[in-house]
């Protein structure tokens, strides 16, 4: 029945069904399903099959979208179980995401954020138009080992440059690695600004991040 079950939630986040994903989390919790166990044997298999179609060009960025959404609709119906019994996942490394100061765009940075967060990763997204200063202090706050900086626009690609350097001001660049992305972004400009990674789409970023950590 269980593993029906955890069938059944894996094709959700594949059909970007965050309806049928959300009742199924919660038939499992009223069946004493470990909701660790439903988003670890469940909901994350099933992102990693959207993320690899997305990769060879099967999915396309809508679909990663859908996924996204019906995995983060599972696991809020999860969380306060998981809270109840003070369950944790083992994880890889603490990653602090955003998009820089003057940038609103969001949507590849959250496709980043929920790709790391079912791989492992413990994920705290500022959100959009962070200051620098900002990432240090959660980067601090949290004990992050990866930092994660989006720029969606040439204009905006310079602040990617400042958060690396006020890391490295305040004492914490020897010990987080940063991860840069966004659509004008490159390896060149990554290799410029002393960026230790770059993410070209959620796949390839998660794949830096755990080489990143020696996952």
């Amino acid at each position: 029945m269980t593993e029906k079950l955890f069938t059944a939630m894996r094709q959700s986040v594949i059909d970007g069904d965050p309806d049928v994903a959300m009742e199924l989390a919660r038939q499992a919790l009223a069946s004493g399903v470990d909701p660790l166990a439903a988003i670890d044997e469940g909901y994350v298999p099933g992102i990693h099959v959207v993320g690899d179609q997305f990769h060879t060009g099967e999915l396309f960025l809508p679909d990663m979208m859908a996924a996204a959404q019906a995995m983060q609709k599972a696991i809020a119906v999860l969380e306060p179980e998981m809270a109840a019994r003070a369950a944790h996942r083992h994880v890889l490394g603490r990653v602090v995401i955003g998009t820089v100061k003057g940038d609103i765009h969001e949507i590849g940075k959250n496709l980043v954020g929920m790709m790391l967060m079912a791989n492992g990763f413990e994920v705290h997204d500022l959100g959009v138009d962070v200051a620098p200063e900002r990432f240090v202090e959660v980067a601090r706050e949290v004990g992050a080992n990866v930092v994660g900086v989006s720029a969606l626009l040439t204009t905006t690609m310079v602040g990617q440059r400042a958060v690396i350097q006020q890391l490295a001001d305040a004492g914490l660049r020897d010990g987080v690695k940063v991860i840069v992305g966004g659509a004008p972004v490159t390896r060149a400009w990554a290799d410029e600004i002393g960026a230790d990674g770059f993410g070209e789409d959620a796949v390839g970023a998660v794949a830096v991040a755990r080489t990143l950590v020696g996952a």
